[in-house]
């Protein structure tokens, strides 16, 4: 009878063991397996909250290197058992207590055993990419980075380059390191004159290491914010990381940066002293080396007239959310004249960029659909949105708090805070990490204290916002929402 209870808790503490390490190998795959971005998972947490979450029932994406490692675990997981079963029940009882307070270590080093074979791999790709890439002596590659806006700057590019060349772009949100390489490696071909990769980075050198493979001769630096602080551990290594690019063009090469950028130290980097064919700097405040005047928003549209120093100009009218979007277009808008294109070409190449992002949701609200990414900038600029096109509808924001922004979390959110109690009319958050923060600052703004509110299941935030919103009003999904709201908004 003791050998069938044994039995039974052994299996009891096998399938919880089990549901632990699935927790972790969910959480290091949803982190790259990047050990900075899996550190700044928990900035912020207490104690009480960051011991709970090792026992979340959370799974992994299954892939082949995921099922590889479960399956691997599960069988050293099970040899552990088998041998201290046999064990007297003290000792029996220890190594199970020991076994569950080192497991968050003991499955964190399991699972970037695994990263070894990895690096190596990637590693050889990347030196496959550069191999490829200096085959093409001809090509033109144009690379972007930022903290915010590259995807849009690379999208509205591909956009106006595809009417005159022949151009190969990075796909979707592709931007590290290897997904670049694997692009060139299947997708560059003879034909292709242009190549825009789009590059991101956690850390200090790769971009470098990124353009090392590239060779462009022209590099975008969309803007600079606190974006992963958490992983590049201050605002210095931030910039230092994004002006890799720059410092990696030639003399021959040409810059393109955001003028409207405070963070862009311009006069106060060594940029200002390299030697460079072309600095051009872009605005929609001043004027630049081009620039936007006439700016009109509305709901689904913007207008505007570009203009640049060599008195070339064109009006612009796109099917783009929000103001943000229009520096954006602008940088896309230096490079196309750059490789030839006249500011007619590209207004006339603007026609057919259309934004997805507005979407018709549930008894006929707008659902303005910004779950894919967010960064202090964005949500900033798309309340700023909210206020200007939508100024007789209700505004209702659904976020969860922001992570990776290191000690500038919370003066962050408590910013996010008061433009949300100025702009919404109801804020729900999904996650608590800086809840205090942005309910202090959405109440100093004015907004109720029901009006803001920490909910974390899609139902109850759909029965929340039903007690408000009217057909025609306007919802704004910030960054990962709870699964299931999209379809319960029935925009999936």
């Amino acid at each position: 009878m003791e050998q069938i209870i044994k039995i039974i808790i052994s299996i009891f503490w096998y399938l919880f063991f089990a549901k632990i390490f699935l927790f972790w190998l969910w959480l290091w795959q949803l982190k790259n397996y990047h050990l900075g971005r899996f550190s700044a998972h928990f900035e912020g947490q207490k104690i009480k909250k960051l011991m709970a979450s090792w026992y979340r029932a959370k799974l992994p994406l299954a892939t082949k290197k995921t099922i590889l490692i479960a399956d691997l675990w599960f069988l050293s997981q099970g040899a552990f058992f088998w041998l201290i079963f046999n064990q007297p029940d003290n000792l029996f009882r220890l190594l199970i207590l020991l076994w569950l307070f080192f497991l968050p270590i003991i499955s964190s080093v399991f699972i970037l055993i695994f990263q070894i074979p990895t690096w190596l791999w990637q590693s050889y790709v990347m030196k496959k990419a550069k191999a490829k890439r200096k085959q093409f002596k001809n090509l033109t590659v144009i690379a972007i980075t930022g903290s915010y806006g590259k995807t849009s700057t690379k999208d509205f590019l591909l956009a106006m380059l595809s009417e005159k060349f022949s151009v190969l772009s990075t796909e979707k949100n592709t931007n590290a390191e290897i997904g670049i390489a694997q692009t060139i490696i299947n997708k560059l071909k003879p034909e292709h004159q242009i190549l825009i990769a789009e590059v991101g980075a956690y850390q200090r050198g790769k971009i470098k290491q990124v353009c090392a493979i590239l060779e462009p001769q022209i590099g975008v630096l969309t803007g600079i914010n606190e974006q992963h602080l958490a992983c590049f551990g201050s605002q210095e290594n931030i910039i230092k990381a994004k002006f890799e690019l720059i410092e990696s063009l030639n003399e021959q090469g040409t810059a393109i940066l955001n003028g409207d950028d405070e963070k862009l130290p311009i006069t106060n980097y060594q940029f200002s002293n390299l030697q460079l064919k072309s600095k051009i700097f872009c605005s929609t405040k001043a004027k630049a080396d081009i620039w936007a005047e006439d700016i009109k928003i509305e709901k689904e549209k913007v207008s505007f007239t570009a203009l640049s120093k060599d008195n070339d100009k064109a009006q612009f009218e796109i099917n783009l959310i929000g103001k943000q979007n229009i520096i954006n277009v602008l940088m896309a808008t230096a490079v196309a004249k750059t490789l030839g294109m006249t500011m007619a070409e590209i207004a006339l190449a603007c026609q057919k960029i259309r934004s997805h992002s507005l979407k018709q949701g549930i008894n006929d609200l707008n659902i303005l659909d910004y779950t894919y990414s967010a960064n202090p900038a964005s949500i900033m600029a798309h309340l700023e949105y909210l206020k200007t096109a939508w100024p007789q509808e209700h505004k209702i924001i659904v976020m969860p708090c922001l992570i990776e922004l290191g000690k500038a979390s919370k003066n962050i959110h408590y910013k996010i805070g008061q433009a949300i109690g100025q702009i919404c009319d109801l804020a729900i958050i999904t996650t608590q990490d800086r809840f205090k923060e942005l309910r202090q600052g959405a109440l100093e703004a004015g907004l109720a204290e029901n009006k803001i509110l920490l909910l974390e299941k899609p139902e109850q935030i759909l029965a929340k916002i039903k007690t408000i919103a009217r057909p025609n009003d306007i919802i704004l999904l910030e960054s990962r929402v709870p699964n299931g709201l999209l379809s319960l908004l029935n925009i999936v």
